[in-house]
């Protein structure tokens, strides 16, 4: 198996990866806010994250508002596997992924039940938007 039928694999496995994780995770990413959210939030705006660090405990959860005009995507780094929460499963690596987008005016949620710093980006804007949850 020649290095151009392996890259060719690759690319069509992680284009796979990301049209099912498009495919199931659109509509629990597309929950608009309705009722007052408790515990920690993290406001996306076009200027990214904020606040850019949060730190909870195990078992917290956090949500994420998107109070921006564009949708946006949070997930665990790093872009594109979303493998640094070790907590397997969502859409493309890890747990701690929204496996799409979030429309203006919507959120989404995530229970942290591993203790560390974790890093996760915007998966819609990888090179810019970046944050960390600490879970003690």
């Amino acid at each position: 198996m020649g290095l151009k039928h392996i890259l060719l694999v690759m690319v069509s496995l992680l284009a796979l990866l990301f049209a099912g994780c498009s495919y199931y995770g659109g509509e629990q990413a597309q929950q608009p806010v309705s009722q007052p959210i408790s515990g920690s939030t993290i406001e996306v705006t076009s200027s990214g994250f904020s606040p850019n660090s949060i730190t909870i405990n195990s078992g917290d959860t956090v949500t994420w508002i998107n109070k921006d005009s564009a949708p946006h995507w949070p997930a665990s780094a790093m872009h594109p596997t979303h493998l640094l929460y070790p907590e397997t499963g969502g859409c493309i690596g890890s747990k701690f992924d929204a496996c799409g987008e979030i429309p203006p005016g919507g959120s989404w949620s995530f229970t942290f039940s591993q203790k560390g710093e974790w890093k996760y980006h915007d998966h819609i804007n990888p090179g810019s938007m970046f944050g960390t949850v600490i879970v003690n």
